[in-house]
């Protein structure tokens, strides 16, 4: 952390490498750490444009010619995390310089030439909380997209926990587009909060819903489609060593290495 003039904390700038998903619509999901100045989970609604021309199509149509590639990252200029959504009326931030890889760009993904120095275009910030306090029991997620593009995010909570990105398709009483505007968590019934337990491609499972504001809860069923991100190394400590970035062996099972 660097101190101000007054003797008070504020995050350091750093590059926030995000993922990225969605076939027809652009979604970011910080990649974070527990420890500063990536300690927080971040979810956006992004457009891309280069030269004030909307660019999303070319990374939908790279996407759509690479189906064996299971995400697109993408890598920030420099910038503090918390002017994505400190509190107050505006964001200080809401757009920022990136590069789109092909693939994770820490494990040799390659930058996309039509992609690179772009704008990227923060349309609405899906959720955001910084991390402090324990980890959750229950295994939750948080749900966005749209009922036509749907999407799981693990709930990062506590210390040692796991980052995952699922597609997915669900019936029952399936939140409203105007729902998933709202906010939506979903928790696993029965399911503890664990890297080995958390939801998998191919799985159906009993889920419980609750859309923020709401007094009622939603059952429905979650089918995964895809498993499109998973990390457990990374949020395995809050102090950075040399064995957060080796596999674990439930990365080496999900095959994301």
């Amino acid at each position: 952390m660097d101190m101000t003039a007054h003797g008070h904390a504020h995050p350091k700038k750093a590059v926030h490498n995000m993922a990225l998903v969605g076939d027809h619509h652009v979604f970011l999901s910080h990649l974070p750490m527990f420890m500063a100045p990536h300690n927080a989970q971040v979810l956006l609604d992004a457009a891309f444009t280069n030269g004030g021309k909307n660019v999303d199509e070319v990374y939908f149509a790279d996407h759509a010619a690479n189906p064996a590639v299971k995400f697109y990252t993408v890598q920030p200029e420099e910038f503090t995390l918390r002017e994505l959504f400190q509190s107050g009326p505006m964001p200080q931030r809401t757009s920022f310089k990136a590069t789109v890889f092909r693939g994770h760009l820490e494990k040799g993904g390659v930058p996309i030439e039509a992609l690179t120095d772009i704008d990227v275009h923060v349309n609405r910030v899906i959720h955001a909380h910084s991390f402090e306090g324990s980890r959750q029991p229950t295994l939750t997620y948080l749900m966005f997209g749209s009922p036509k593009e749907l999407y799981l995010a693990h709930l990062v909570s506590g210390v040692p926990d796991f980052d995952q990105l699922l597609h997915v398709s669900g019936t029952g009483s399936m939140p409203s587009a105007e729902e998933l505007l709202r906010g939506v968590t979903v928790e696993i019934l029965d399911r503890p909060n664990e890297a080995k337990t958390r939801l998998q491609a191919h799985e159906t499972a009993p889920a419980r819903a609750h859309v923020t504001g709401a007094h009622q809860f939603l059952d429905l069923k979650i089918t995964v489609r895809a498993e499109q991100y998973f990390e457990e190394g990374e949020l395995s400590a809050k102090r950075m060593s040399n064995a957060l970035f080796d596999q674990t062996k439930e990365e080496q099972k999900a095959g994301f290495d």
